[in-house]
């Protein structure tokens, strides 16, 4: 990236080091190093390795609620089924390429365990935010007779957890990437065909 500050520089050279050896295999000179800086100058900016991992998972909540689009207003739900397909899978394919959100996937998926921070940001951002987000599209949806009516909060872990799972298959086996692609859509298209309300006729 150009024309980042030394502390993104910092926080990117840690992303990317910790995301490959885990954090307890990164220490602060070889994050230093990394960013183009010698291991004293770091203190400058952060009090330690730990501070610099919280800034780096603060950073990637706000690149995902932002890069994903989680805060959907009243009224901005999508118009029909292929529409909702259609961005859904656009948001898929933000969480499988982008470069932070891929590598802190990585980072909760080794780190997880080793603090109940994590351990409650990892449930937050494989399933609760998006059983919220699509909880609240769905109730949506259902008012605009869209939907089939239902418990919007179910539909939405029926919805989301699946593509949660194969995204997870996607980073262990990246070479299943048409596959996963090809599987999601059709699990959305199965959640259209039953729970989409047929047009009736004028």
């Amino acid at each position: 990236m150009k024309d980042m500050t030394t502390k993104e520089r910092i926080l990117y050279a840690a992303l990317d080091l910790i995301s490959e050896k885990g954090y307890d295999g990164v220490g602060v000179d070889l994050i230093a190093e990394n960013a183009g800086l010698k291991g004293p100058s770091l203190y400058r900016h952060y009090k330690g390795k730990e501070d610099i991992f919280n800034s780096l998972i603060n950073l990637a909540e706000s690149h995902y609620a932002e890069g994903f689009g989680l805060k959907i207003k009243s009224g901005e739900s999508p118009t029909g089924m292929d529409e909702l397909i259609e961005k859904t899978m656009e948001r898929i394919q933000f969480t499988m390429y982008d470069d932070v959100i891929r590598k802190t996937r990585r980072i909760l998926a080794m780190e997880q365990f080793r603090s109940e921070r994590l351990a409650a940001l990892t449930t937050r951002y494989h399933l609760e935010n998006l059983q919220e987000m699509y909880g609240n599209i769905f109730a949506d949806m259902m008012k605009k007779g869209i939907l089939k009516q239902d418990d919007p909060e179910y539909l939405a872990l029926e919805f989301a957890a699946p593509v949660s799972l194969l995204i997870h298959m996607y980073d262990r086996q990246p070479e299943r990437e048409a596959e996963v692609l090809e599987k999601i859509r059709k699990h959305f298209q199965h959640f259209a065909k039953v729970y989409g309300e047929k047009k009736k006729d004028l």
